[in-house]
């Protein structure tokens, strides 16, 4: 799982290791990946998603400690606050949202079983522009994020054709409105933003609906938490 040191990733990890499975969390900062993995029972591997060569190391680091990946969980998400450009020329949460959970699935498909990738709602006010998006020259620090993740859940349905001979399986989960750090722009924007997720619910909550996917049998589907959705 990407992004199981905090928030939902971390949620998911928990859960997904007291129903019984071996979880194994991908975390950029050692210190923060270590703490979560001894509080959920998860093992650990420290690995970066920026850019493509940083993938590419992660991904060795993977492959050398899984040899079959039942699950791969797809969680690891930037909301920008203002434009960032790669290493590799790529606007940084169009390249963290989407090109590297596309790079992880080409690299790692020979070992996989099914994906899962969470999702977000806002997908539905994304506009991915082909020409700018990639580059950020469309970037706004609101939009940007529905933008990626409508360009990475469209990619979903593309995996599954990809995948349907080989019987690798993914889908998509939007596990709700919660309560996490992601988009907190500091501040006193950032300090309006805390008080007004007091009101929304807690990462816990998005457990259930992730973890139930894991063992679920079906391919490019997507799930508004535990419903289907077109």
């Amino acid at each position: 799982m990407t992004g199981g040191n905090r928030g939902i990733g971390r949620a998911v990890a928990a859960e997904t290791v007291r129903r019984g499975h071996r979880v194994t969390i991908l975390a950029r900062r050692p210190d923060e990946g270590a703490a979560a993995a001894k509080d959920t029972g998860a093992d650990l591997v420290v690995g970066d998603l920026s850019s493509v060569r940083s993938v590419r190391q992660a991904v060795e680091k993977i492959a050398a400690a899984i040899r079959r990946i039942d699950v791969l969980v797809h969680n690891a998400a930037v909301w920008p606050s203002r434009r960032i450009i790669n290493e590799d020329g790529f606007e940084q949460a169009f390249f963290v949202n989407h090109l590297a959970p596309f790079l992880m699935n080409h690299l790692l498909e020979e070992r996989l079983g099914r994906v899962v990738q969470v999702s977000a709602g806002l997908y539905v006010s994304g506009k991915v522009d082909p020409d700018r998006t990639p580059t950020g020259e469309d970037f706004h620090s609101m939009r940007t994020y529905a933008d990626t993740k409508l360009a990475n859940l469209l990619m979903v349905a593309l995996f599954a054709e990809r995948w349907r001979a080989s019987g690798v399986t993914i889908d998509a989960v939007h596990p709700g409105v919660l309560r996490t750090g992601l988009g907190d722009p500091g501040g006193v924007r950032g300090l309006a933003l805390k008080t007004v997720k007091r009101l929304w619910k807690p990462a816990e909550e998005a457990a259930p609906p992730v973890v139930d996917l894991l063992v679920s049998e079906g391919t490019g589907r997507y799930f508004n938490r535990s419903k289907e959705a077109r």
